[in-house]
């Protein structure tokens, strides 16, 4: 979830409750990954987990297709597109939310639940399928642990089966969760689909977030079918 605007309360009640959000912009501005992302001019300090990830298991080369899901900010596609190099690869960035254009990059804006919004997908990658899938998606948090977690596994349920729909043999996919109920079910499934599972907490992960991100390769569509 993307913070991206802060009210400042005027009686006391609400002043007490805004401690959290003081905290969080004390931790935000303080934060070295923010500071260099914005130094080196990436969208979102994010980029560094997806940067720790592909250092550890190089996932992506040039010339790959890759989808990004759950892209805004682009911090992610930014990174990738130079990696897979425009001119032979491509990333196509998906969300909800609009992002402003990154240079190499092709967007698609709309709700990848939607039948149609999914259609425009096939028809931007045919006729080859595609190489890495990334999922940074996350739902917008409520604050109750049960709720959230039920959301979030949604998306990481939907995120696996369009490995399904359109990675190729072999393929590779990153998707973040976090630890709670149904986490150990789902990467019972992440680990029947790929020959090899690893879970990653970047260092730019928050280490008090339940956060944690599956990086999965060796895509085997046999088994998911099962």
């Amino acid at each position: 979830m993307h913070r991206s605007n802060f009210f400042w309360f005027k009686n006391s009640h609400e002043q007490k409750n805004s401690g959290s959000s003081a905290r969080w912009l004390k931790e935000h501005f303080d934060d070295r990954y923010a500071n260099e992302a914005k130094k080196k001019g990436y969208r979102s300090r994010s980029v560094f987990k997806i940067q720790e990830i592909q250092n550890k298991d190089k996932l992506l080369e040039k010339g790959m297709t890759v989808v990004d899901l759950g892209a805004a900010p682009g911090g992610w596609s930014q990174y990738v597109i130079d990696i897979v190099r425009s001119d032979i690869g491509q990333v196509i960035a998906c969300d909800i939310l609009p992002i402003n254009s990154i240079p190499g990059v092709t967007f698609l804006q709309g709700d990848i639940r939607e039948k149609k919004v999914f259609k425009t997908l096939l028809n931007k990658i045919q006729p080859d399928k595609v190489n890495v899938i990334l999922s940074d998606m996350a739902p917008n948090m409520t604050g109750h642990s049960s709720i959230d977690q039920s959301r979030t596994m949604h998306l990481v349920e939907l995120a696996l089966n369009i490995c399904r729909q359109i990675l190729v043999s072999n393929g590779s996919f990153v998707v973040k969760l976090f630890q709670g109920e149904g986490f150990e079910q789902y990467l019972k499934k992440v680990r029947n689909a790929f020959k090899i599972v690893k879970i990653r907490k970047p260092n730019a992960s928050r280490s008090r977030s339940k956060e944690v991100y599956i990086v999965a390769s060796g895509y085997t569509d046999s088994l998911l079918c099962h």
